[in-house]
């Protein structure tokens, strides 16, 4: 069997496990496993088929793999999912929270919380119990957050 039929077959093995990731990586390598596949079929030898695999593989990934990805951001809304979909959201206090700790109720799920540090030195912040607060952030499983009449923002900008 010639040795490009391997190299078609490894690309596409690469590009159904592309299908199930949708990260644009899997696509690329199956791109430098065609451009070795093309240089088998023309008689190179095997050191030469690797070596072209790997560059093409590696400029693809390089070059047109960001460009894609920005376009396809550009057409497409993120939608926030998981820990991230919280921020902004408002949650209702249940245990007061302070700069230290506390305990909110956000999206029906009781969460960890700890106030926003507002940057002022020896600030006893309390949020006490039934306030409503908004989350400003999401720090590891505890929620950051300020009481929903205050606006905060984080050191990137976001509220």
């Amino acid at each position: 069997m010639d040795g490009w039929v391997w190299w078609i077959g490894g690309a596409l093995v690469l590009a159904v496990v592309e299908m199930l990731s949708l990260d644009l990586v899997f696509i690329m390598l199956a791109g430098g496993a065609v451009a070795g596949g093309i240089t088998a079929a023309a008689g190179g030898p095997f050191w030469l088929q690797v070596i072209v695999a790997c560059v093409v593989a590696v400029l693809l990934i390089v070059t047109l793999r960001p460009w894609l990805l920005q376009n396809l951001r550009r057409r497409t809304v993120l939608v926030e999912t998981n820990a991230a979909a919280q921020v902004g959201r408002t949650a209702v206090v249940i245990s007061e929270v302070t700069e230290l700790g506390g305990r909110v109720k956000l999206s029906g799920e009781v969460w960890s919380a700890r106030l926003v540090d507002d940057g002022l030195p020896n600030s006893t912040g309390r949020v006490p119990e039934g306030v409503e607060v908004r989350v400003v952030k999401i720090d590891g499983a505890t929620a950051v957050v300020a009481p929903a009449g205050a606006t905060s923002q984080n050191a990137d900008g976001t509220v």
